[in-house]
């Protein structure tokens, strides 16, 4: 049969045309299992023909292009810190951005865009594209190992899982278990939404969890986070310990540091009541500086400060950097380049036609 029409965006759709093809489930498995891990379908001693329908062998090599081009590089941005952002472009050319971490992790995105819309944060501005499919989160991964190794996947990139729920939880079955990256190894990030504390403990993979947190006050996280469902801070670290409970990882909450905002005594003292002696890492992230934004990146010092303190008041703290400060590739700020570079193409073609006037034809009274 022709598969010259057959378009991915799906896990379900790949195992559908495999089975379409003839593949029993060991075949099926198999062949997800050499696309996610990134190796060649051919990989292995035994020749193909001794253990694969001729139909489903036949079609592999188109089948094995589709899959390699759900998406393609568009920019490569390394760093002094060992990691890279990668701009990718999506079947239908929309973008997305991909980390290669340091310490073999990548950073995937659900979707283009973001609904959420974070004060603080460049995909937020320009809101929901369109979801990102579970096979294109796959391939980001896929992508990312055919350049470095990947023991961790994060699901931290442009969009909010939980408002992707579906295919992220699909992507992250199948990265846990063929993909072979352990299940703490894979950290599903979220601002907080019900959903995600009643799917997340039903899965045969149960991930990390990782809680955008930003504030202990209610009112200050509603201005930072204006679309996130309307959980309390204090509801949302009850959800998630229970969670934490279950799986027996601990909460990563996740703590943009803005200057001014949210790194005041006030906040540190709403930390330690809420975390202490809850199952729980805090992130202290300092904020990534974007130059159409109003938000500033708090001093080293201050921010080494924060964390000192709330670690010798009980709660388990890391300062981190966010991967790439010096290529300036905060969440949302490649794809972000890259539109604005094409806006001015656009307006520079545009300028240089010709103009013709046209005799406008009088207005008709309804």
């Amino acid at each position: 049969m022709s598969n010259s029409g057959m378009t991915f965006q799906l896990i379900s759709e790949i195992r559908n045309q495999l089975r379409c093809l003839g593949a029993r489930p060991a075949h099926e498995q198999r062949i997800l299992r050499l696309w996610s891990q990134a190796k060649p379908q051919n990989s292995g001693s035994r020749p193909l023909e001794s253990f694969m329908p001729a139909g489903l062998r036949q079609a592999l090599p188109e089948l094995s292009d589709k899959l390699a081009n759900l998406l393609r590089l568009q920019s490569a941005h390394p760093a002094e810190d060992g990691s890279v952002r990668w701009l990718l472009a999506l079947q239908d050319g929309q973008t997305v951005e991909t980390v290669g971490l340091p310490r073999d992790g990548v950073c995937v995105s659900s979707q283009v865009g973001c609904a959420v819309g974070c004060v603080f944060c460049m995909t937020g501005k320009e809101g929901l594209i369109r979801q990102v499919g579970s096979a294109e989160m796959v391939a980001q991964v896929a992508f990312a190992r055919l350049h470095r190794p990947v023991k961790k996947v994060v699901f931290m990139g442009m969009g909010e899982p939980a408002h992707n729920l579906d295919n992220v939880l699909e992507a992250i079955d199948l990265l846990g278990t063929v993909g072979n990256i352990a299940h703490k190894s894979l950290v599903f990030s979220t601002v907080g939404d019900a959903r995600v504390f009643e799917r997340l403990p039903l899965g045969l993979v149960k991930p990390a969890l990782a809680l955008s947190l930003h504030s202990t006050r209610a009112d200050l996280r509603v201005q930072l986070l204006p679309r996130a469902p309307k959980m309390s801070p204090e509801e949302l670290i009850e959800a998630a310990e229970i969670y934490a409970q279950q799986t027996g990882y601990p909460i990563q909450y996740q703590w943009t540091l803005l200057q001014g905002v949210n790194d005041t005594e006030e906040e540190i003292e709403g930390i330690v009541r809420l975390l202490k002696g809850k199952y729980a890492l805090m992130n202290m992230i300092p904020y990534n500086a974007v130059d159409d934004l109003p938000f500033k990146r708090p001093s080293w010092e201050r921010a080494a400060e924060i964390a000192r303190t709330l670690h010798r008041r009980g709660i388990l703290t890391k300062l981190r950097n966010s991967a790439g400060q010096d290529v300036e590739g905060g969440c949302g700020q490649l794809r972000a380049r890259q539109i604005q570079a094409a806006a001015g193409e656009s307006q520079l073609a545009n300028a240089e036609k010709p103009i013709h006037f046209v005799k406008a034809k009088p207005a008709t009274v309804l």
